[in-house]
């Protein structure tokens, strides 16, 4: 467990705004909220940075394609889809950046100013494949060979589309020469990236030997200018990996905030997908190392989301935004779904019918019934008042063990990045306290009078149930906030305990902490049942 005065630093990419994001950029947004509001139900104090990467060669042509100047298209994209679409997850980012924001311009300016003036980067010709959709010139050997309307032409591997030929006079960075630094950094430090196969991956393409890097475009204008050349601007990628940094370094208004960056830099976490790992694994570092500033102490890797086995994707329209499925199954369902359902790190597929099988097994049969059972059962035994519980058995033991377990467990699953096993660890409470009141059956204990009053054996179920399902808002909370205040409400936990946001992961797993007589409401359910025909 976290002291509270530890710091936690966690970042998504920042996306593109060529389009309007869909549930491959939302799964990120969500993982990272999820281990932050984790972070901060530790009571640490955590910062959490999203935003849109608006430079490049992409937006540019889509913003001509749309008849409007990139920046035009850069805001009417970030005001009418990123930005709603964090309330649309119910996301609580700390910091919102935009890398046409002045803040991020200036400071970006003066990092490459001071790479230049010591040597790093230096003028030459650069010819060779570009990917635009992934902004990045390709290694000959990375492509694939086109196929039907694209024979003969070389595509790359994750658009599937044909590469460009460029050949102009650029600024390089002289990432080679920290070759050897990465390698023995990668090995000091096997935290820095993960998953393993991300580890091994980076490893492998560093070994083969690194290039120098083109960070310069003069052929067009759309980017943020060099400070010594104002006829080149800086390649997309160096301008967008920077806002790590500079993000800490000014808030939105550009105001200087040095304490900040004192209190969070390092990053904790840069969570990113597959796709842009080399990115952050080896020129990130390489840009870091040669500004003297520490690294970043891990960055993830995860999978990607499948649907009918392609990568999600606008451009083949497998994309499929957010307010699709929250519509239907309201946010907390969508951020179990996606957090439990895929191994974090690998692959994952979605379907609808898995979603809704998903939904109505562990949310409304599971924890939603459990929690509506519970409340029903105070409201009609003892007027909703919690009841004084009696002498405990092994029964209550077992139950309290297990939310103990269920503590430490998830707790380190979050620490491993692994928010489906921290899940899986939390519900392990919910399978066994759906068991124990099976096995327990209250309903007939509640016919004996001598056991049915306080202090009785009917008492101590309902109470070892409430303090279950107590242990398990705060656990959720991170996951499902709205489901989890709802019930910290029917509860009556806030009277006693105070605020759910304010209650330790460390201390949730402690039973007798709901006081007897409090007064136990029984609400709206936590997960109405989903109609097949809604999510046809």
């Amino acid at each position: 467990m976290a002291d509270a005065h530890t710091s936690f630093y966690l970042t998504t990419p920042i996306y593109y705004v060529n389009d309007a994001p869909h549930i491959g950029h939302a799964y990120t947004t969500v993982a990272a909220d999820v281990i932050t509001r984790w972070h901060r139900q530790r009571q640490e104090n955590v910062w959490f940075l999203t935003g849109t990467d608006e430079h490049g060669q992409k937006v540019m042509r889509t913003a001509h394609d749309n008849d409007v100047t990139p920046q035009v298209w850069a805001d009417k994209l970030v005001d009418q889809a990123w930005e709603p679409v964090l309330g649309t997850l119910n996301a609580t980012n700390d910091d919102f950046i935009r890398t046409t924001q002045a803040r991020h311009e200036t400071a970006v300016q003066e990092f490459i100013a001071q790479l230049h003036d010591q040597g790093d980067i230096y003028e030459g010709a650069y010819e060779g494949p570009y990917c635009v959709g992934c902004e990045e010139y390709k290694q000959p050997g990375d492509l694939l060979d086109g196929t039907g309307e694209y024979e003969g032409e070389k595509l790359c591997p994750i658009h599937t589309r044909p590469v460009e030929m460029i050949s102009e006079q650029n600024y390089f960075f002289a990432m080679s020469k920290y070759q050897d630094r990465l390698l023995a950094f990668y090995e000091e430090h096997p935290e820095f990236i993960q998953p393993a196969s991300a580890r091994n991956e980076v490893l492998g393409f560093v070994k083969q030997g690194l290039q120098d890097l083109s960070i310069s475009r003069s052929t067009f204008d759309w980017g943020i200018p060099l400070p010594w050349d104002k006829s080149h601007v800086l390649y997309v990628w160096f301008d967008a990996l920077l806002n790590y940094v500079t993000a800490l370094q000014h808030d939105a208004d550009g105001n200087p905030t040095p304490e900040r960056f004192d209190e969070y830099w390092p990053a904790s976490v840069h969570l990113v997908g597959k796709d842009i790992l080399r990115f952050h694994a080896v020129i990130w570092p390489a840009m870091l190392m040669a500004a003297g500033l520490k690294l970043p102490t891990t960055i993830f890797a995860h999978g990607w989301l499948l649907v009918g086995g392609e990568k999600m994707s606008k451009t083949k329209l497998t994309g499929i935004a957010p307010s699709q499925i929250i519509d239907v199954f309201g946010s907390d369902a969508f951020r179990y779904y996606f957090m439990r359902a895929i191994q974090f790190g690998q692959d994952g597929s979605f379907s609808w019918e898995d979603m809704s099988a998903q939904y109505n097994a562990a949310l409304a049969n599971g924890w939603g019934n459990l929690a509506s059972r519970l409340a029903a059962m105070v409201n009609k035994y003892y007027g909703g008042a919690l009841p004084t519980a009696g002498e405990l058995t092994q029964a209550e033991q077992h139950i309290a063990d297990v939310a103990a377990k269920a503590v430490i467990d998830a707790d380190k699953a979050i620490d491993a990045i692994s928010p489906n096993r921290a899940i899986d660890a939390v519900w392990t409470l919910v399978d066994a306290l759906n068991l124990y009141i099976t096995e327990q059956e209250p309903w007939k204990v509640a016919k004996n009078e001598a056991e049915a009053g306080q202090g009785g054996r009917l008492a101590t179920i309902l109470v070892t149930a409430a303090e279950g399902l107590r242990t398990l808002a705060v656990l959720l909370n991170p996951v499902m906030p709205q489901a989890a205040a709802k019930l910290w409400d029917s509860l009556g936990a806030e009277e006693y305990l105070g605020a759910l946001d304010a209650q330790p992961i460390e201390t949730a797993a402690e039973f007798g902490r709901l006081k007897p007589g409090t007064t136990v409401t029984k609400g709206e359910a936590l997960f109405p049942r989903v109609d097949e025909a809604a999510t046809a």
